[in-house]
């Protein structure tokens, strides 16, 4: 049930102009809203198609039933453009979500398109067996985007595989067996990573899945035991008070002296493979930690024979703004990095970036990855590099991303189902709660509406979160101030919605 007191607070009646925008494709509408759906001028293609019925009798029938569509009635998309998505039907919504925030600079950005159009004609794929061009250019690009010795890459295609390397070069290079994750952590779901995944919801009931793998506690200060007013590096701090100096945060402090609790009675004395951390986790509902923490956890990490493996794969190529690699923004280099989604801005592309010493280990036996870094791959690694820093995507992030939060943190002040805003740049996530004091979930039912109707209404958020009760807000960082006018508007006439409707 939603507090009393949440149902007090309805919000001021937004109202909308005419439903037809300046688009001649007709947005998704359904209740009319304040701001009008920003201009696009692309026109796609009509949808020739199966039906809707047809595709959805296949995905029952053909489809392994792991393939979940969001909303009640599953959208059909079939045309992208830059930060716009188009159904079967032709109407028109602002990607919040990025494909799970893997669309980096824009769908079917025609700088992308091209360079891959380009090798598609000249080359697709030969294994590595043979040397093309590419992936040596591609290999020069990428690396040179790293501090200190972080300078041997080896592609893959997935966050997983990047992730499953990752733990076999730790437990190679450093002759040890455990790792350490944070509880809420994702890494992937290969039967390897499982272990590092810790999620109930994402777990299958298998033997070995946790073997060497050890969960610690989730520095988390908003919904942890610790937390306060000034822990995070964003824009948007907790709603929680704390008594900290300005030089440096209680919470994280108590956070660390856990931490330390597992190496001393959970862990073999000096004999760590690695920590993974994500710099900001993203299924796990955008938590951040409190500052300075990871420094110190990579500190102990390694003081104890272990290196320390910052998992980039929804956080790097400039999303965060301030930093082109998340971990820059925790003041520590890491011994091993992972990435992938928006590094190919949707093809299968990803990557392990690691010093020589560590990935020397892999000549020990034949290692081989039949796709990784491929012509296709390496062609559109080098545009997406390219546009994201021609087009200065890494500043439009921080510039956009800092208003959206702001924009997000004044909704806040209106609902009190907004428990929390957190993020940097356009990695962001709105906590929606039952009740701002103890900080329980919405409840699954209301989390829906509001998502629900923000979909009717022209705009995709994605959810995260152990109870789903998190907008995952990391949209194509090609957005402008008018997406996030509009985007916000349209949550806050959701959430107006669904506490009329309580009411």
């Amino acid at each position: 049930m939603m507090s009393k007191r949440l149902l007090t607070h309805t919000g001021r009646a937004l109202s909308r102009a005419s439903s037809t925008l300046h688009s001649k494709v007709a947005p998704a509408e359904m209740t009319q809203v304040h701001t009008e759906m920003p201009e696009c001028s692309h026109q796609p293609a009509s949808y020739d198609g199966p039906s809707y019925e047809r595709i959805l009798e296949t995905r029952k029938t053909h489809l392994t039933p792991n393939m979940l569509a969001h909303f009640k009635k599953p959208l059909v998309i079939h045309t992208g453009h830059m930060q716009w998505l188009y159904d079967h039907e032709g109407r028109r919504y602002l990607d919040m979500f990025g494909g799970i925030v893997t669309v980096s600079v824009g769908h079917c950005h025609p700088k992308v398109n091209q360079a891959l159009a380009e090798q598609t004609a000249k080359l697709w794929h030969t294994t590595n067996i043979y040397m093309h061009p590419k992936i040596h250019e591609y290999a020069e690009r990428l690396v040179a985007k790293f501090p200190g010795n972080l300078k041997s890459v080896c592609f893959v295609n997935s966050g997983s595989e990047a992730n499953d390397l990752a733990m076999l070069l730790a437990r190679l290079h450093t002759g040890n067996q455990d790792i350490l994750t944070f509880r809420n952590a994702y890494h992937g779901m290969s039967p390897y990573t499982m272990g590092l995944t810790a999620h109930s919801t994402w777990r299958y009931p298998l033997p070995g899945v946790n073997s060497g793998v050890l969960h610690v506690m989730n520095p988390d200060p908003y919904q942890g035991i610790w937390g306060g007013a000034a822990c995070r590096d964003s824009p948007v701090q907790t709603t929680r008070s704390c008594n900290c100096p300005p030089s440096g945060c209680q919470a994280g402090s108590e956070y660390y002296n856990e931490l330390e609790q597992n190496f001393k009675y959970s862990l073999p004395r000096g004999k760590v493979a690695a920590m993974f951390a994500e710099s900001i986790q993203g299924v796990g509902g955008t938590v951040q930690y409190p500052k300075g923490y990871l420094k110190k956890a990579a500190d102990l990490v390694r003081a104890n024979g272990g290196i320390f493996v910052a998992d980039e794969v929804q956080t790097g190529f400039g999303r965060t703004g301030e930093h082109f690699w998340g971990f820059e923004g925790h003041d520590y280099i890491p011994d091993i990095v992972t990435m992938a989604k928006g590094i190919g801005n949707g093809f299968p592309l990803a990557a392990v970036v690691t010093t020589p010493e560590i990935a020397a280990c892999l000549g020990q036996a034949l290692h081989f990855n039949t796709y990784g870094g491929n012509p296709m791959a390496s062609a559109v690694g080098i545009a997406v590099l390219d546009v994201i820093e021609e087009e200065k995507l890494q500043r439009n992030s921080l510039d956009v991303g800092t208003y959206f939060l702001n924009s997000l943190a004044e909704l806040q002040q209106r609902y009190e189902l907004i428990g929390d805003v957190r993020g940097k740049g356009l990695m962001i996530g709105v906590e929606l709660v039952a009740d701002r004091e103890t900080r329980a979930p919405l409840a699954t039912p209301h989390v829906l509406e509001i998502w629900e109707t923000c979909k009717d209404l022209g705009v995709l958020f994605g959810r995260g979160g152990l109870h789903g009760n998190v907008l995952r807000i990391k949209p194509p960082m090609c957005i402008t101030r008018a997406d996030v006018k509009f985007a916000v508007d349209v949550l806050g006439r959701a959430i107006a919605d669904t506490l009329a409707k309580q009411k």
